[in-house]
């Protein structure tokens, strides 16, 4: 009697079971090619196919640019066009930056206005340098202009080079008396100098005129741009001889000695430097008083 199988059993033998696979000429029924087969050899053949396959499949879709065509996958046109638009978008940010820190410091030239306490603070350290300078290194009033300016860079910007070479003079606008000091906790950022009618006045230094217009309060005023972001500005004229946009010289006469706007009390120029927008005191860069260079 015929012993029965069980489960396992069925499935072993079915597994491992000899199959022919003949391929046969359908005009001639010659067989042309046969195979000896067993569905275990079928299903391995078929996972190591399969696996094979799907890797091949990975791998030319992660490291090509096949993958570009498949939804989620973002081109790599896009990928560089977005890093390029990240690094131009930041310059941008930095140029804004500079060029809002820069406009803030305008500002305060034109309207006059900055902290008390800012002030002081450069003009204790305007005297202090005055006298380092007249110590140490035995230097005129014009020359300790470049120190003052690479201190204050160093004081107020973190990239500020503590050692530079360069020789920057300021001339004088005007001679003459002075009738009114800096004096900065009555707001007043520059000093008044006496004058004849219609003198001449000088710019200090080359640079670029970014305001020459009418004041109600300090009449005709023009403003100067400079090397080093100095700004120096000279108010009450009579008349201006340069527009906002003309580059001067230094030494070059830009304007007349005036006596107009509500705030003139008589034919005077009052004369401010400003520098990283805070006021400076001119008198200890600039010798009212001397010869003309």
């Amino acid at each position: 009697m015929k012993k029965k199988e069980n489960t396992f059993q069925k499935i072993k033998r079915k597994l491992l079971s000899k199959y022919r696979l003949v391929i046969i000429n359908e005009e001639t029924f010659e067989e042309q090619v046969y195979f000896r087969l067993a569905r275990f050899n079928v299903i391995v053949i078929s996972t190591i196919v399969i696996s094979l396959f799907t890797t091949g499949t990975f791998f030319i879709v992660s490291y090509t640019s096949l993958k570009e065509y498949i939804p989620g996958y973002s081109s790599t046109e896009l990928r560089l066009n977005a890093a390029k638009n990240a690094f131009r978008l930041d310059s941008v940010i930095i140029a804004m930056e500079k060029s809002r820190i820069h406009f803030a410091s305008l500002q305060k030239a034109l309207s006059g206005e900055t902290e008390i306490e800012d002030s002081i603070v450069i003009r204790n350290n305007e005297n202090n340098i005055k006298k380092e300078s007249f110590i140490d290194l035995g230097k005129g009033l014009n020359d300790s202009l470049l120190r003052e300016i690479v201190f204050q860079e160093d004081k107020y910007n973190i990239i500020g080079n503590k050692e530079s070479k360069v020789d920057f003079v300021l001339f004088t606008p005007a001679k003459g008396e002075i009738s009114e000091k800096y004096n900065p906790e009555e707001k007043h950022y520059g000093v008044d100098i006496v004058l004849a009618k219609d003198a001449p006045i000088k710019s200090v230094n080359e640079g670029t005129v970014i305001f020459s217009e009418w004041s109600a309060e300090t009449g005709y005023v023009i403003i100067i741009e400079h090397p080093y972001r100095l700004i120096s500005v000279y108010k009450h004229n009579s008349a201006l001889s340069k527009i906002q946009g003309d580059n001067v010289k230094a030494g070059e006469v830009i304007a007349t000695a005036g006596n107009t706007g509500e705030y003139s009390t008589g034919w005077h120029l009052h004369f401010e430097l400003w520098s990283e927008g805070y006021s400076m005191n001119p008198i200890h860069f600039i010798d009212f008083k001397s010869e003309e260079l």
